[in-house]
C-alpha cells in the first residue's frame, strides 16, 4: 500500500468518507457535528446507493417512536432476539453497540437533518416465535416525507429507480394501508416535490450534509489507501474525466461503499449460493470489501446476504445493466403460488423474503442440482384483475408474464411439469378453502398476513384458490437488497486486521461491512437500522483521533 507523500493543507480534511449511501451520509453528519472537517466521495453521479431506492424503513429496538406509543422495548429484548437467531455469525460487542446506541443515533439525525421517522402501526417482526419478538410491531420506522425543492439542484442528484413516489410506504400496502389517499392531497405533494420511501430518507440527510457545509463530490472513485507508517492516513481518487490525485486525512477514512452483489468475479468467490439479481443500483461492486483486504482487513459473513426473491421486468438500469424488482407483496396476497419445474411448491410463499433463500438454495445431491431454481409465480385471472404485478397495475398489459387459457397451456409456455402444476393448484386450492395450508402453514404466522389482502379474516388474507383464467407466470429469481459481508470492524466502526487489533485511522459501516446483526434480517428495515446507526458511530469515532489507537 503505497506511502503517503507530503499533503498541503488544500487537500486536507479531517475525515474522508467513501460512499455517498445512507451510512456514509450519516457518518458525514456525524463526524461535522464532533468538529471534523469531512470530505464525502462519491463514486456514481447520484447520492444514495441502495437506500435511496429502498423502501426507506429503519429497524432500530427501543427507538422513541415506541417509548412515544408505550410500546415496551429494551436492548436486553433485542439481544434475546438476535440471541435466538443467531447461528454463529453475531459478535456480542458489535451487537450490542446495534441495540444499545440505535435509538440515539436516529434522534441525532432526527436533529441533524430535516427527517422525522414514524411509527409502522402494527408492523411485525419477522420471527414472532423468538423471545424478545415484538407482535405488534414498533420497531420498524418510516421514513416520512420529504420535499426535494429544498435541495435546489441536488434534488436531480439522488439515485432513482423510476418516478418518486408522492407518499410514505406506511400509506401503502407494504406499510399495511390500503393505499388510497385522497388526490388532492397527493396533487398538493406532487406540486411541492414531497417522496417518501428511501428517497425521503436520502434527501433529508443530503440537505443536513449540505446545510453542514458538506458538498458530496460525486464521479469520484477512491483507488487506493494511502498509508503514514502503520495509519491509513488518505485516498488516492480518479474524477470522471480520469484525472488522478490524493485527498488526506488528519483524522481517519471511512469506507461506506455498500457491497459487492454487482461484482461477478466476488459473489461467486463468497456468496453460499446462486445470486442472479441484484435489486440494488449497478455501482455497487465491492469497493471497500477491495479496499479493505489491502489494507489487511479481517473479513466476516462473506457467505450471506440479504436474500430477496426478483424478477425481471425486461427494463434496465442506465449502462444497460438488467434491473430487479423484489417480489414481495405478490407472492402473499390470494390466487397465487411458486412452484419449481417440477411444479410443486416448495415454501410458505408469504414467508420473510432474507429466509426465503434457504428454500431456493436447496441443494438436490442425486440431481447435483438446486431443484427450486428457477422457480415461477403462477397467478389466476382474479389475481391480476385486483392487485398489482412488480410495475403493472391491475388489469394494464405485463409483458414480462406468460398468459394463458388453462394451467396446461401455461406450463408447456415456462417449461413446467403440466401434470405436477395441476396437481399443486388443485391441493393448494383445497387448502385454500378450508384456510389451512397443509404443507407449509402459509397465513398461520402474523407476519404472513400482513402483506396479504387484509380485507379477508385470518389466513385468506392470503390463501385464495387459483381457479379463474387467464393464468399467469412469472420466471422468480435469487437476488439480493445488498451483501451483507465485508471488513470485521469493532463496537466503535474500527477495521479490524488479522490479527485482532484496529487498523489505525480506518473505519467502516453499512453494507461493505460484515454486518452488526450477521446474517440475521430482524425485520422490515434491518439494513438500514444498523447501516444508519454504525454511520453514527463511525463518523464520530474517525472524529476523534483518539480512536487510532486501542
Amino acid at each position: 500500500m503505497p506511502q503517503s507523500p507530503a499533503a498541503d493543507d488544500h487537500d486536507t480534511v479531517d475525515v474522508i468518507i467513501v460512499g455517498a449511501g445512507a451510512a456514509g451520509l450519516a457518518a458525514a453528519l456525524a463526524a461535522h457535528a464532533q468538529g471534523a472537517s469531512v470530505a464525502l466521495l462519491e463514486k456514481s453521479g447520484a447520492v444514495g446507493g441502495a437506500a435511496a431506492i429502498s423502501g426507506g424503513i429503519v429497524w432500530a429496538p427501543n427507538n422513541a417512536r415506541m417509548r412515544e406509543a408505550g410500546i415496551a422495548d429494551s436492548a436486553d429484548d433485542a439481544r434475546a432476539y438476535f440471541g435466538s437467531l443467531n447461528h454463529g455469525d453475531i459478535r456480542d460487542d458489535v451487537l450490542g453497540a446495534f441495540v444499545t446506541e440505535a435509538p440515539e443515533a436516529l434522534a441525532f439525525l432526527e436533529s441533524a437533518c430535516p427527517i422525522r421517522f414514524e411509527l409502522l402501526p402494527g408492523y411485525p417482526d419477522y420471527y414472532l416465535d423468538r423471545p424478545g419478538a415484538k407482535q405488534s410491531g414498533g420497531r420498524a420506522l418510516d421514513s416520512g416525507l420529504f420535499s426535494y425543492k429544498a435541495l435546489g439542484e441536488w434534488a436531480g442528484k439522488v439515485a432513482s429507480n423510476g418516478q418518486p413516489m408522492p407518499i410514505k410506504l406506511l400509506e401503502t400496502p407494504l406499510g399495511g394501508a390500503t393505499g388510497a389517499i385522497d388526490p388532492q392531497v397527493i396533487g398538493a405533494r406532487i406540486a411541492n416535490d414531497e417522496r417518501g420511501w428511501g428517497q425521503a430518507l436520502v434527501g433529508a440527510m443530503l440537505k443536513g450534509c449540505l446545510d453542514a457545509g458538506i458538498t458530496p463530490r460525486l464521479n469520484t472513485a477512491v483507488t487506493q489507501l494511502l498509508r503514514d507508517g502503520a495509519r491509513i492516513s488518505g485516498v488516492a481518487i480518479k474524477d470522471g474525466d480520469g484525472a488522478a490525485s490524493a485527498l488526506f486525512a488528519r483524522h481517519g477514512v471511512i469506507l461506506t461503499t455498500g457491497g459487492f452483489e454487482h461484482d461477478r468475479a466476488l459473489t461467486q468467490a463468497f456468496l453460499k449460493g446462486p445470486m442472479t439479481t441484484p435489486a440494488s443500483p449497478p455501482h455497487l461492486t465491492g469497493d471497500g470489501l477491495r479496499l479493505a483486504m489491502t489494507a489487511g482487513a479481517a473479513l466476516g459473513n462473506m457467505t450471506q446476504s440479504w436474500w430477496m426473491p426478483v424478477l425481471e421486468p425486461g427494463d434496465t438500469w442506465f449502462g444497460g445493466t438488467k434491473r430487479a424488482l423484489p417480489v414481495l407483496i405478490e407472492r402473499t396476497l390470494p390466487g397465487s403460488i411458486m412452484v419449481n419445474r417440477a411444479g410443486k411448491r416448495f415454501c410458505n410463499e408469504a414467508a420473510n423474503y432474507s429466509a426465503l433463500s434457504g428454500a431456493f438454495h436447496a441443494f438436490d445431491p442425486n440431481a447435483y442440482a438446486y431443484p427450486n431454481l428457477p422457480a415461477f409465480l403462477i397467478m389466476d385471472g382474479a389475481f391480476r384483475a385486483k392487485y398489482p404485478v412488480a410495475s403493472a397495475m391491475p388489469g394494464m398489459p405485463a409483458p414480462f408474464l406468460a398468459e394463458a387459457g388453462t394451467l396446461a397451456e401455461l406450463a408447456g409456455r415456462i417449461g413446467v411439469d403440466a401434470d405436477g402444476l395441476a396437481a399443486t393448484v388443485a391441493r393448494f386450492n383445497g387448502f385454500a378453502r378450508t384456510g389451512v395450508d397443509e404443507d407449509f402453514h402459509r397465513g398461520a404466522h402474523a407476519y404472513d398476513r400482513f402483506y396479504g389482502d387484509r380485507s379477508r379474516d385470518g389466513a385468506f388474507a392470503t390463501l385464495g384458490a387459483l381457479e379463474t383464467p387467464p393464468f399467469s407466470a412469472v420466471e422468480i429469481k435469487m437476488g439480493t437488497l445488498g451483501t451483507t459481508g465485508g471488513p470485521l470492524t469493532d463496537a466503535r466502526a474500527r477495521v479490524l486486521g488479522h490479527d485482532g487489533a484496529p487498523i489505525a485511522g480506518l473505519f467502516a459501516a453499512g453494507n461493505c461491512i460484515a454486518a452488526p446483526t450477521g446474517g440475521v434480517y430482524a425485520g422490515a428495515g434491518g439494513t438500514l437500522g444498523p447501516a444508519l446507526t454504525f454511520g453514527v458511530i463511525a463518523g464520530r469515532a474517525a472524529a476523534q483521533r483518539a480512536n487510532w489507537e486501542n
